[in-house]
């Protein structure tokens, strides 16, 4: 049986570290991307550049787009245009672009899992971070127009939406802002990557066989529809 490979976006470090770590130990191939100390350093929002990468990379059977920043922590009248661009550049069209470059090659081999990463903020809204929600509600519907479009050709893609979890990325969020998140939580903890990652090595395998296009919350029971 051929080696599946997965790419990892957001590789480096956080959840995307923790979902490569994961792949491997189920056997997978996988090659991590992102700006720095990765298998590949690319930008995703360079679609001519992801096109090199793809070149080097070979067939990628997975793609999970781990990559993302949180953008400005601060009231919505008091962001910026050049902020909001920045945050749905890499979030939105960072995503758009790996799947355009990768996903073709899955849908003439038949086969392929496409997991993007959204966040329970895409769902509910959080105050004081609207760019980085705005930019995860996107993801969200993106994974849902795709899953319908790619629905019979073997790709089945999917969107995780986590709350808070421990990683570099929410190092830079405002204590308060974190506190708050938390006491959102049920279960009265923020998450761990190793949990999350779980999540993704299911929806990169053959065991997820009759869902596409589907929001799979990891919250802590946070997650109220």
């Amino acid at each position: 049986m051929n080696v599946r490979t997965a790419l990892v976006t957001g590789g480096a470090r956080g959840l995307g570290s923790a979902a490569a770590e994961r792949l491997r130990a189920d056997g997978l191939r996988v090659v991590t991307l992102d700006l720095e100390d990765a298998d590949v350093q690319a930008d995703i929002t360079d679609e001519a550049a992801l096109r090199d990468a793809a070149d080097r990379i070979g067939p990628v059977d997975v793609l999970v787009n781990s990559a993302g920043i949180v953008g400005p922590n601060r009231p919505l009248l008091q962001t910026e245009r050049d902020e909001w661009r920045r945050v749905l550049d890499v979030n939105v069209l960072g995503t758009v672009n790996t799947m355009r470059v990768f996903v073709p090659g899955m849908r003439d081999r038949g086969w392929g899992r496409v997991v993007n990463f959204a966040s329970m903020a895409g769902k509910d809204g959080n105050p004081n971070l609207s760019p980085y929600s705005a930019s995860k509600a996107a993801v969200i519907a993106l994974t849902k127009s795709a899953g319908k479009e790619l629905a019979t050709t073997g790709i089945l893609v999917n969107v995780i939406a986590p709350a808070v979890i421990a990683t570099p990325m929410n190092a830079t969020t405002a204590p308060e802002v974190l506190e708050r998140l938390t006491s959102l939580i049920p279960m009265g903890r923020i998450g761990r990557p190793e949990e999350v990652a779980e999540l993704v090595a299911f929806l990169a395998s053959d065991r997820v066989s009759f869902s596409t296009g589907a929001v799979y919350d990891i919250s802590g029971g946070r997650a109220t529809y």
